[in-house]
Formats: C-alpha cells, sequence, structure tokens
C-alpha cells in the first residue's frame, strides 16, 4: 500500500508556493512576480510543484523511497483531477490553479515521468532522441503549462513553448555540468561527446577531457537554434499576453551568450544573471518595451 502523500513527501512547515518562488533564487522569479494576482498565484503553484518534484529526486534518500514519493504524487494529481480534496498546501495552491486555468493533467504527470528518468539513470550520456524526450518532459511540459496562465493554447502558443522549454533546459544542462557530477548524472548527449572524440560517459571523466567545450559548444548551438525557433514561433502570438514568457527566454538567451563568452575550461566559474538585470528586463517586457537581446 502507497503511504499517504504526507508521510512520504511533506511540504516544509509554512512552505508556501510563494515561499519556494520567493527563495529558489530562479531567474524565473522576477517575471512571475509581476504577473496579476491571480496568475502569479498559479505560476508559483506550478514552480513550486515542479521544484518540490526535482527536490524528490535531487535530495539524498533511499531511491525506493523516491520512487514512492513520486509515485504518491502521481496520485495525488490524479486525486485532484477526479475531484477529491488536495492533502497538502501546496496540492491546494495547485488544484486552484488547474480549475482556473484548465491545466492538462498529462503535463503535470509528464513532469514526474521526467523526473524519474533521472532516478532510472537514463540521464547519464543520453542519445539525443532521449534527451529531446527528458526536455520535453521537464521543461516543454511546464511551457505548457505556462502559457494556459499566460495567454491560452493553441498551434502558435504551443510551438512557442515546446521550443523555448527546450532552450531552456539545455541552457541549465550548460550552466550546471560541474553541479549534475557528484549525482552522477551527465546530460550531455553521447552523439555530442563522440564527435568531440570524447568515449567515456563517466561524468568526472568527461569533465577533465580537453575535449570538453568542443563538446558543449555543440550543445550551446543546439540552444541557440531552439531559442531561434522560439522567437520565431513568439511571432505568431499575441506578445502582449505573453511578455513574461518572453522576460525568461531574454534572460536565459543572455546566460546562454555568456556561458558561451565564459568558455568550458573553467566551469567553477559559476555564471548568474543578477536580481537587478532580471528585473530590468522583466519590467521593460511587462511595459511593452522589451530589451533587443
Amino acid at each position: 500500500m502507497t503511504a499517504p502523500l504526507s508521510d512520504i513527501a511533506p511540504d516544509s512547515s509554512g512552505d508556501t508556493p510563494a515561499a519556494v518562488a520567493g527563495r529558489s533564487g530562479s531567474t524565473f522569479y522576477w517575471p512571475m512576480l509581476l504577473l496579476p494576482r491571480s496568475k502569479r498565484a498559479a505560476m508559483f503553484a506550478i514552480y513550486a510543484y515542479c521544484r518540490h518534484i526535482d527536490d524528490i529526486v535531487d535530495e539524498p534518500g533511499d531511491p525506493k523511497a523516491k520512487h514512492q514519493a513520486l509515485h504518491a504524487w502521481r496520485q495525488e494529481i490524479r486525486n485532484l483531477y477526479a475531484g477529491g480534496a488536495p492533502s497538502s498546501p501546496m496540492a491546494a495552491a495547485l488544484k486552484g490553479a488547474i480549475e482556473r486555468y484548465g491545466l492538462p493533467r498529462a503535463e503535470l504527470e509528464a513532469v514526474i515521468d521526467g523526473m524519474a528518468m533521472d532516478l532510472s539513470g537514463a540521464m547519464r550520456a543520453p542519445d539525443l532522441h532521449t534527451l529531446g524526450v527528458y526536455c520535453r518532459r521537464v521543461a516543454g511540459a511546464v511551457g505548457l503549462l505556462a502559457i494556459r496562465v499566460f495567454d491560452r493554447a493553441d498551434v502558435s502558443t504551443e510551438a512557442f513553448a515546446i521550443a523555448l522549454g527546450e532552450a531552456l533546459q539545455l541552457t541549465n544542462i550548460l550552466r550546471d555540468l560541474a553541479e549534475d557530477a557528484p549525482l552522477g548524472r551527465l546530460y550531455l548527449p553521447r552523439e555530442v561527446l563522440m564527435g568531440a572524440g570524447i568515449f567515456s560517459v563517466d561524468p568526472a571523466e568527461v569533465l577533465a577531457n580537453p575535449n570538453l567545450p568542443q563538446a558543449c559548444e555543440a550543445l550551446a548551438l543546439r540552444a541557440e537554434t531552439r531559442f531561434a525557433e522560439a522567437r520565431l514561433a513568439l511571432a505568431r502570438c499575441n506578445r502582449r499576453r505573453l511578455w513574461a514568457a518572453e522576460a525568461m527566454m531574454l534572460l536565459y538567451r543572455r546566460l546562454l551568450a555568456r556561458l558561451t563568452a565564459r568558455g568550458w575550461h573553467d566551469l567553477s566559474r559559476g555564471v548568474r544573471i543578477k536580481k537587478r538585470e532580471c528585473a530590468w528586463v522583466t519590467l521593460r517586457c511587462a511595459l511593452g518595451r522589451p530589451p533587443s537581446a
């Protein structure tokens, strides 16, 4: 019998979705913060849910217990859609977002599917197809939830969300190479590694390989291609309604550019976008005057 959600994956005391987002230091915080109240609450709920599912996988613990916790959240999501009462404050906030914005259950479950790929060990030098599936689940799904809060789902907004989701996730992969390695994870795809003459899939060995910059540059080019696709798709959408998503896109595009400028020889030199810059870009987008880059 599956243990109750509160026993496996409890929310921290007083851990509201807004608090989770506020202390995260995420580049996404400012674009979410300046949304109208109901949209802000929905996005904080989505973000807190994704953050919590990610933490289940990343924090130390027994893999079996982690699988149980993911399963418990899957059951919680299905219970919410069946009209059941939420079992935690986080689930209650998510239920409100589901009901107000018609969030699809499949995308919330896709996030769980993506995180389960990390637990399975599939994300150590995955092939390009597997990496694409992973990005679609952990990032594309979030985009498809967010566009329903920002605007609506149609062919153009969904194309934008999926392209942007992959671009953001690939940027995260490049930013977090040094952090992921101690967890035994290596998201650089096998084809890219082999193209750079790297045949190991051991994270420490790959990061120490002198050909690592070549592999990272290839993945950065793939991310840039996805950003370009997202910009083209956005041009077919109502940009005023998607200003928060555009702010996220511009901020992450800057992050990718700075990672590329830093290079890949010294991964200990972290690259971040400062809060003031996040706020400035977000405000420009909210006013309908997004910076050019």
